[in-house]
């Protein structure tokens, strides 16, 4: 779980001081928990995958799919304004739609 957090966050381009500091928590105490020598109270947890906009299956498990999605993409897609979201489900429909054409 721990290492998931530090890539997760490096991703975001967040600093694991910056980090600790959004959850109230020591930078040692951030330290540890991505080493995996500590495990952080069910609190922290839970705002950890929301300050990384990752679900907790995620950091529990790995790469999980949910509905086949990877989970790279639907992180990706917390990231992206309502706007995009709704030019990913129009392109989403687009591709929907060519594949009942070519199965048809």
């Amino acid at each position: 779980m721990g290492n998931r957090i530090k890539i997760r966050r490096k991703e975001l381009r967040i600093k694991q001081a910056e980090l600790a500091e959004m959850l109230n928590i020591s930078n040692n105490h951030m330290s540890s928990i991505e080493n995996g020598r500590q495990k952080p109270s069910l609190d922290t947890f839970i705002q950890i995958c929301n300050l990384l906009k990752v679900t907790p299956d995620y950091l529990l498990l790995g790469n999980m799919h949910a509905y086949n999605i990877p989970q790279d993409i639907t992180d990706k897609l917390r990231l992206c304004s309502q706007a995009d979201i709704e030019l990913a489900r129009d392109f989403i429909e687009l591709l929907v739609e060519r594949n009942k054409k070519s199965t048809s």
